[in-house]
């Protein structure tokens, strides 16, 4: 049994510890918390939905696990819940139709896409060259990572000057350039924008930390000493460490919830609102269409900067991250950003959101509350009971299942958006299984799975010719700030060997390599001497050879989504599940009007009974060119059904 509210209003009651596991299950915050706490765990939704549980008081559970989480983990979790008044409406009407829901994205990491002048760095006079390209894949959107002007501790993320372009791809004219032809091809262009945090080397944070009465102090996050010269709060950083810089000059602390150089903003000043505005609206007026928003829930921080709850920072690996990963006011916030910004320019707008769930995610998404049009949920990346710097073996089996929940159960007021990979993840046909015998039929399931549900597709550069994890020797090889990082957290306690193999698990390195575009010295991508390590895999693997092979992962993708533009089916079209419990096997319909398609997929590597559905499904498009009684290792079959 799985609790949902029935209607959309405000919680006319506060939780307690009298209230019940139940009625913190119908809350969207408890709701994605226990479902985060279960995955992390790997334990089952019913052990809480049961009624023994489900009817046990908090108190009693405060009780049950004191030893485990502590006097302070209940009332920690209480107002986190009590901090959201609203609960999503119940699924009503028909879906909106918006170019977005119907468009196929292309991520491109700008510094390894395609270098025009022989540096070794992508730029964008290369992305504007490859146009034709992402044309005649069938891409309706590109999605820039960012290119703003960096000192590049983190590869772009940190911001210099929002108004000029990073020196290494080119300039404001080659942007306009290559907006024009982006344009000109009937396709539109949404670019990251980073506005949790700003470089240290941005002069706003300059002026703040050399001038003692700078008005810019405001606009970050600087606090004193706690007691004996120690951080205001025990906090944590996504990329090791303290989330606290010290400033002897003026014997302050300034908050950085990633790296170093990479500096909060306080979203609680004004000022700072309107000068992020107005910078968005320069970009807006440049006729740029929308916008990733980078990790855009961690906007708001809890009034004070309160330490974080020990048993929340041992569990989830950050301390204080309850106090921000849904701040009290985020909705307030994203309003605002949506009225003041991105509304008058009918902009579009997906938002990165570490831990937020389905039920958060209707909150921030739903066309209703004029917040965000997407957000990018994370929890399907790693299977319960792993994390994403772990050697394992990713079992589809639990895609299957993330995927029926939210197709069955985010409503027709919100729309998902559907990847498996991005800049900041390692590339998924490895995770599934790196046996390169299963490579190419790996490669297709996953795109017959990403382009046949109901959602958005983003496609990260790659992804579509099958890439897989590169073969880094040393830490040498590694650029990442995250990855090295951990690497000199983890070698003193696991040592050199260990740590290494640990990092390269999930480093996000292996999805930051140059775009392979043929067999030449530098893959095509460059004429110069590449800016991070590549192995021999481009010899073999590369757009041009997947050009000329009719039955490659390249041209499986061209033909899907050239299927997906001409199916209304596939865009808008019913979702229906079918052999909901059968293991390893995902069928499912899509049905809109006298359209009905099916899609059959083998999740492992071994072989199934295929299951008969009648002489009235034809084949549209298979990643095994014949058929047989069974389903073989990682089949995926798309079929219509005859009139």
């Amino acid at each position: 049994m799985i609790f949902y509210p029935v209607e959309e209003a405000s919680m006319e009651y506060k939780l307690n510890r009298n209230s019940k596991v139940k009625e913190v299950y119908n809350n969207p915050i408890g709701y994605d918390i226990l479902h985060k706490l279960l995955l992390q765990m790997n334990i089952r939704e019913g052990f809480i939905t049961n009624p023994v549980i489900g009817n046990m008081k908090l108190k009693t559970v405060s009780k049950l696990t004191k030893k485990t989480f502590g006097d302070g983990f209940v009332s920690t979790l209480l107002e986190l819940l009590n901090s959201e008044k609203d609960i999503p409406k119940t699924d009503t009407g028909q879906t909106a139709p918006s170019w977005w829901k119907e468009a196929v994205f292309y991520q491109i990491y700008p510094r390894s896409f395609y270098d025009s002048n022989g540096d070794g760095i992508g730029d964008l006079e290369g992305i504007r060259r490859k146009l034709d390209y992402l044309k005649e894949l069938g891409i309706d959107a590109i999605w820039l990572s960012p290119i703003y002007d960096s000192p590049n501790d983190d590869n772009g993320y940190d911001i210099r000057d929002y108004y000029k372009i990073m020196k290494e791809f080119g300039s404001l004219e080659d942007f306009d350039r290559l907006l024009l032809e982006v344009h000109n091809r009937d396709m539109k262009l949404i670019m990251d924008l980073v506005i949790n945090h700003t470089s240290d080397e941005h002069p706003w944070f300059q002026d703040a930390v050399e001038n003692e009465n700078s008005k810019y102090k405001d606009y970050y996050l600087f606090r004193k000493s706690k007691n004996d010269n120690l951080p205001p709060n025990n906090w944590t950083s996504f990329f090791s460490g303290p989330a606290w810089n010290y400033y002897k000059q003026q014997d302050l602390w300034a908050l950085h919830l990633f790296s170093k150089k990479q500096m909060d903003l306080n979203w609680d000043n004004e000022n700072l609102r309107s000068e992020i505005y107005q910078m968005i609206q320069w970009w807006l007026k440049k006729g740029v269409d929308g916008f990733r928003l980078d990790v855009i829930n961690y906007i708001s921080k809890k009034e004070g900067l309160p330490d974080g709850n020990e048993a929340v920072g041992k569990l989830m690996g950050y301390y204080g991250i309850e106090h921000y990963f849904y701040g009290p006011k985020l909705h307030t916030y994203l309003k605002e950003l949506k009225r003041e910004a991105f509304a008058p320019y009918q902009a579009f707008t997906v938002g990165e959101t570490p831990g937020v769930g389905m039920r958060m995610a209707q909150l921030l998404t739903a066309d209703y509350r004029k917040e965000l049009d997407m957000i990018f949920s994370f929890d399907h990346l790693e299977t319960p009971g792993h994390v994403r710097f772990e050697d394992y073996q990713y079992d589809l089996n639990y895609l299957k299942k993330y995927m029926i929940d939210w197709m069955e159960h985010y409503g027709s007021s919100c729309w998902m958006s559907l990847f498996y990979e991005n800049h900041d993840n390692p590339r998924m046909i490895s995770k599934v299984n790196p046996d390169p015998a299963y490579r190419e039929v790996i490669g297709k399931l996953l795109a017959m799975i990403l382009l046949t549900l109901k959602g958005t597709p983003f496609i990260f550069q790659g992804q579509e010719i099958g890439a897989v994890n590169q073969e880094f020797h040393r830490v040498e090889d590694l650029k990442d700030v995250e990855s090295i990082n951990l690497y000199h957290e983890l070698e003193g306690t696991l040592g050199k060997e260990a740590a290494f193999h640990k990092v390269l698990s999930g480093s996000r390195d292996h999805a930051r390599t140059p775009m392979q575009w043929d067999a030449s010295k530098g893959a095509g991508f460059t004429k110069g001497h590449p800016w991070i390590y590549m192995d021999e895999d481009f010899k073999e693997w590369n757009v041009k050879k997947q050009t000329e092979d009719r039955l490659s992962v390249l041209n499986f993708y061209r033909e899907l989504i050239r299927l997906r533009k001409n199916t209304k089916a596939l865009v808008y079209g019913e979702f229906e599940v079918l052999n909901r419990k059968k293991k390893n096997l995902f069928t499912y319909l899509r049905k809109s009007g006298e359209e009905t398609y099916l899609v059959e997929c083998n999740l492992s590597n071994r072989t199934i009974k295929r299951d008969k559905y009648g002489e009235d499904y034809k084949s549209v498009i298979s990643n095994y060119s014949d058929k047989t009684d069974c389903l073989r290792p990682y089949e995926a079959t798309l079929y219509r059904k005859l009139s």
